[in-house]
């Protein structure tokens, strides 16, 4: 036997549903570039004849510069070849500023030409007076490799990477001329001041270094070290010019040898501001007999037969070289922590050479163990106190990692934070710790020409 089901009551179709069915947005994922790419015809869109590759400092090592080559259809290689003479233009704030007005670019179409007659008067550079055009910027903001320790979301990396690109091939294709643009991404020989850009440029223009016409050549940049201004316009009302961010651009055309300008100078035709380098290298280099550099007057005279040399200072301050160039000639054994990595195994090292017979000079990181450890041996504790400004340690610091002939104990650069954070807990040494006498060493050069060659550079 079936029962049938009662039948089902009709809704009235006009009644509403309750509760409402709830509806997603869906939030487009297309951009507004994209829409306007997608309306603009095709012969108006840039063609993309720049062709991107990546190089890093030596074979072994992740590609850190990225490097865009622009060749039209209509130029002759073989003419641009011939070319002695480099005009060399920073990116940012030079060739280029953003179109919204932000002081970064929200995305690739966000540009415009720093003043209008840019892309002018780079042509006539290159049509007119003979001059290769190229552009040399620092770009940390990009990542074109990630390695173990990267932490932040690599599609944005990735993204910001490829914006660059996009920008830069928008900005070749409008100058069309046969240029490059190079762009440092860390912070290693290619990043300005340091002149790693300058060598790929010349190895690209199959140019020898030593052939580039270095008084027509030159370098326009917006960091000169330009002190603030504060005036009157040509209309008597108030004009103000902020001060430069740095003096980077500046000092590397010093480090080449090239001439510097401003952008106001080069394309408005403007008088040059004053400017100031954060430390002038000319201030630190010791000039002895027939110009020889290596013969600075050291404030160091041993006058007990045995004891104990403590040096005071932060990173990069010039301990090891004066160890090397003034106690080590004296007798003196090194003991330094960096190179046996604890400070008890460096305790005991010292207690071994003084009871050799021998002077010690350690570089601590308590001084007052290191008066204990000479009062326990019976021996004197002089203190050598290396007073170099934090910006000529960061300096030096740079130097060193960056050329193997002068970091013999082949250290690697250290961060910024290394020497903020001695200088903030650093306090300057006195007799009264325990120590027989306490010497100020103020910071000069020592070593030789060839030296100060590498030296004599601005790294930072």
């Amino acid at each position: 036997m079936t029962t049938e089901s009662p039948p089902r009551k009709r809704k009235d179709p006009g009644a509403p549903v309750s509760p409402p069915p709830l509806k997603k947005a869906v939030k487009s994922t297309t951009t507004k570039s994209a829409v306007a790419s997608f309306f603009t015809p095709t012969s108006q869109k840039p063609k993309d004849r720049t062709t991107w590759s990546e190089r890093g400092p030596t074979d072994d090592v992740p590609a850190t510069l990225l490097v865009g080559r622009y060749q039209p259809e209509d130029k002759d290689e073989v003419s641009r070849l011939k070319r002695r003479k480099i005009a060399a233009f920073d990116l940012d704030s030079t060739l280029i500023t953003t179109s919204s007005g932000k002081k970064h670019a929200s995305n690739a179409a966000d540009w415009k030409w720093w003043d209008s007659k840019v892309p002018g008067r780079l042509r006539e550079l290159y049509e007119n007076e003979g001059y290769h055009v190229v552009i040399l910027s620092n770009q940390a903001g990009l990542t074109l490799r990630f390695d173990a320790s990267y932490k932040g979301p690599k599609a944005s990396a990735l993204k910001r990477v490829a914006e660059f690109k996009q920008k830069c091939n928008a900005v070749l294709t409008s100058l069309n001329l046969p240029t490059a643009v190079y762009a440092a991404t860390a912070r290693d020989m290619y990043r300005k001041p340091r002149i790693g850009m300058w060598k790929e440029v010349c190895d690209d223009l199959e140019i020898l270094e030593d052939e580039v016409d270095l008084k027509g050549s030159f370098f326009v940049g917006d960091a000169g070290g330009r002190t603030a201004l504060l005036g009157k316009g040509e209309s008597g009302a108030a004009a103000a010019a902020a001060k430069d961010f740095s003096c980077s651009d500046r000092n590397f055309a010093h480090n080449i040898g090239i001439d510097y300008l401003s952008p106001e100078e080069f394309f408005l035709g403007e008088k040059p501001r004053d400017f100031i380098r954060e430390f002038d290298l000319v201030h630190y280099a010791s000039q002895g007999e027939n110009g020889s550099l290596d013969s600075a007057e050291d404030p160091y005279e041993k006058k007990n037969h045995k004891d104990v040399v403590l040096f005071c200072g932060p990173p990069g301050a010039g301990k090891s070289t004066f160890y090397s160039k003034v106690l080590r000639p004296l007798g003196y054994e090194r003991v330094n922590q960096d190179t046996l990595k604890s400070r008890d195994k460096c305790i005991q090292a010292a207690r071994d050479l003084l009871k050799a017979g021998k002077s010690v000079a350690v570089d601590p990181d308590t001084r007052a163990l290191w008066v204990e450890v000479a009062r326990t041996a019976g021996v004197p504790i002089r203190c050598l106190w290396f007073s170099t400004p934090v910006v000529v340690c960061e300096h030096n610091d740079a130097v060193r990692a960056n050329n193997a002939t002068l970091n013999p104990e082949a250290r690697e650069g250290l961060p910024k934070q290394a020497f903020t954070g001695f200088a903030s807990r650093f306090k300057e040494p006195k007799e009264k710790e325990g120590f027989e006498d306490v010497t100020e060493v103020k910071f000069k050069f020592r070593g030789t020409k060839e030296e100060y060659a590498l030296w004599g550079r601005y790294w930072i």
